[in-house]
């Protein structure tokens, strides 16, 4: 498992690993785009892309993680976990922030357990689920 920045040739792999990606155009040019800001870091594990993440520093000026995908048939082998530990080492800030659904389960069980705690929340992103607030604090 090889976790790196995301370059331009490993963009059409990102589109296909993303199940929103190939059916919504905005998705597809915000992978572009994070790939162009240097922000996007993937997961390669026998040349083959499992999961890309995003780190920027967007919310009020800490890290943020605002996209984390593992591919279908990595999921539950510790990819997710491993992307997020790496930002945690990275962040260049004290705080480092993300958010999810309140439907996404998995997502908040695999928060946890790496260390994030509940921050808030925001209604009216998504209609009747709203946004889970998380933070994860350096010691």
């Amino acid at each position: 498992m090889n976790i790196r920045l995301a370059h331009d040739q490993d963009f059409y792999a990102l589109l296909e690993l993303d199940t929103l990606a190939l059916t919504n155009l905005h998705r597809s040019e915000k992978i572009k785009q994070w790939v162009e800001e240097k922000t996007c870091y993937l997961i390669e594990c026998n040349k083959i892309i499992s999961a890309y993440g995003v780190l920027n520093y967007s919310f009020f000026e800490f890290g943020y993680i605002p996209m984390l995908m593992v591919r279908e048939n990595f999921r539950h082998k510790h990819h997710g976990i491993s992307l997020i530990t790496y930002f945690q080492e990275i962040c260049a800030t004290p705080k480092l922030f993300t958010s999810t659904n309140q439907s996404n389960i998995p997502m908040q069980q695999l928060l946890i357990k790496a260390g994030f705690n509940n921050s808030g929340y925001i209604e009216n992103l998504d209609e009747d689920d709203p946004e889970l607030i998380f933070i994860y604090q350096k010691c």
